[in-house]
């Protein structure tokens, strides 16, 4: 994959919080994981919680599925989560267009 965003979607009671990052390959295709993000002074924590990659032809779909994977997980937190769009993919860009 060569592109990567982390969005935030909720922060859990201890400051760890819930986030999907989005990544599109080279070929166009998006796909999406779910992690919980643990912060401390001089370290960062990824924990993936999907088993698998939520995958797409276009951003916003991989991030729906994304999101609705992580409302099944949590179904209490719905009101409290961010919901899509997030940071929209429109795909890898052209060697001109960089």
């Amino acid at each position: 994959m060569s592109r990567l965003n982390l969005e935030p979607l909720m922060t859990f009671s201890d400051g760890s919080y819930l986030a999907i990052s989005t990544e599109c390959s080279k070929e166009g295709d998006f796909s999406c994981s779910v992690y919980t993000v643990i912060e401390t002074d001089n370290r960062t924590d990824f924990r993936n919680i999907a088993n698998y990659r939520l995958s797409a032809s276009t951003c916003l779909t991989a991030q729906e599925q994304a999101y609705s994977y992580a409302l099944r997980l949590y179904p209490n937190a719905g009101a409290a989560m961010k919901k899509p769009p997030y940071l929209i993919w429109h795909g890898p860009q052209s060697a001109g267009n960089q």
